[in-house]
């Protein structure tokens, strides 16, 4: 048996083997006209795999410089765009800075906690009132979409209070949404994969 994994390794694999193999065929061209016709043919099914991008100048520009990649700079032809740089290829990434802040709500999440802290600066009560009744619901929906279960308003403020330092008092008559719609669509998507499980099953 002939296995993928015992095939030299593909350079774009997202474009498949027989891409690839067109491309090899390309290269092994002996006439340049040819070799350019040829590359030509191979672009246009390559835009054929994203038809509604095929037309886009700067997706065909992308098209040319993948099938550079895949003829490893080897592929003498007519070039429609001039060919990327390799040492810009070769280039790895900047490490991406990621933050190292712990927060103590992990289903709350980092910006639910930089809000709240922000919450004492706010000079107009009316617009603080706002905001806190804005991230008690923010935070119910939250904590129940997490933890799959129903949650009482009172567990909300009380993580609410720690979450502003107790800087703010929560007033008597708030009253936060029930949320029923998060766990009905959670128990759905749960029906449904079972339901698909049991006929895959059956399948077999």
């Amino acid at each position: 048996m002939d296995y993928n994994t015992q095939r030299k390794q593909l350079p774009l694999p997202e474009y498949g083997r027989t891409i690839q193999q067109m491309v090899d065929y390309c290269c092994a061209l002996e006439d340049r006209e040819e070799r350019t016709k040829a590359a030509h043919t191979v672009i246009a099914i390559m835009g054929n795999m994203n038809p509604h991008l095929r037309d886009v100048a700067d997706f065909k520009h992308k098209l040319w410089d993948h099938l550079a990649i895949m003829s490893d700079f080897k592929l003498d032809i007519d070039w429609a765009y001039p060919l990327p740089n390799l040492e810009l290829l070769s280039e790895k990434p900047e490490k991406l800075p990621y933050s190292e802040n712990k927060f103590k709500y992990v289903h709350y999440g980092k910006f639910t906690e930089q809000i709240l802290s922000k919450i004492h600066a706010m000079e107009d009560p009316a617009e603080k009132d706002a905001l806190i009744v804005v991230m008690a619901n923010h935070m119910k929906r939250s904590y129940m979409v997490w933890k799959r279960e129903q949650i009482s308003d009172e567990i909300i403020f009380r993580e609410l209070i720690k979450l502003t330092h107790g800087e703010y008092e929560i007033p008597s008559d708030l009253k936060l949404g029930d949320f029923k719609d998060v766990l009905a669509s959670q128990a759905a998507a749960s029906n449904s994969k079972t339901v698909k499980r049991k006929t895959q099953k059956r399948r077999k």
